[in-house]
């Protein structure tokens, strides 16, 4: 499922309208950024039916040279080779595995391990950086903003399942008895078998596209 032409236009528009108030140095070329923001909002807007007030909202909280957000996925195996997953509260207690944006103050190995922790109440060990995926390219529903999305192979080295306020639900899962009900935004099915080949093969490069 790849993002329709309206959003990747859309995208763009943003992306060179946010960049280029970050950077402009005159009040001519800050009205023209402005304009061009409230175009790619009008787009949004008329293909989403959400107000374009709204979405030119959403945009005006973003400042600086546009990038991709990053999110930030673990797979945690336990000595059996079975892989963690957590319910998430936020999509109809849907499964996916813990992760979730990465915050500036740390690494995103270091958001990987904390995700996990904050997630499952388990610890772990990262193993290696399995993947990095452009969210756009992976099959995953439309989202306005660009995400890259990295995913990490972790070993288990303590705790005990403990659900949280984004989480209902810890539980592990062999690889013939994947939840079917996923939550798609945050994790494909392609994803999670990728990450068991992952596992039992270390040495794999890294997947990205």
């Amino acid at each position: 499922m790849a993002d329709p032409e309206w959003l990747f236009l859309a995208r763009e528009a943003q992306a060179i309208a946010q960049t280029g108030l970050t950077y402009c140095s005159n009040d001519y070329d800050r009205e023209r950024y402005e304009q061009l923001r409230h175009l790619a909002a009008r787009m949004v807007a008329l293909h989403g039916d959400v107000s374009p007030r709204r979405i030119e909202a959403l945009f005006a909280q973003e400042s600086g040279y546009a990038t991709p957000k990053i999110d930030v996925r673990t797979a945690l195996f336990d000595s059996g080779g079975r892989l963690l997953m957590v319910r998430e509260r936020m999509d109809s207690d849907r499964w996916t595995l813990p992760g979730g944006w990465a915050d500036v103050t740390d690494t995103p190995a270091g958001n990987a391990l904390r995700e996990l922790r904050e997630e499952s109440g388990y610890e772990g060990e990262i193993v290696k950086l399995a993947a990095v995926w452009d969210r756009a390219k992976q099959g995953h529903a439309p989202d306005f903003f660009a995400c890259a999305k990295l995913f990490f192979v972790a070993r288990l080295t303590g705790g005990a399942a403990r659900p949280s306020i984004e989480t209902s639900e810890v539980a592990w899962f062999a690889r013939d008895a994947i939840p079917a009900d996923l939550s798609t935004g945050r994790v494909l099915p392609g994803q999670i078998a990728r990450m068991f080949e992952h596992h039992a093969h270390p040495e794999l490069p890294t997947d990205f596209d």
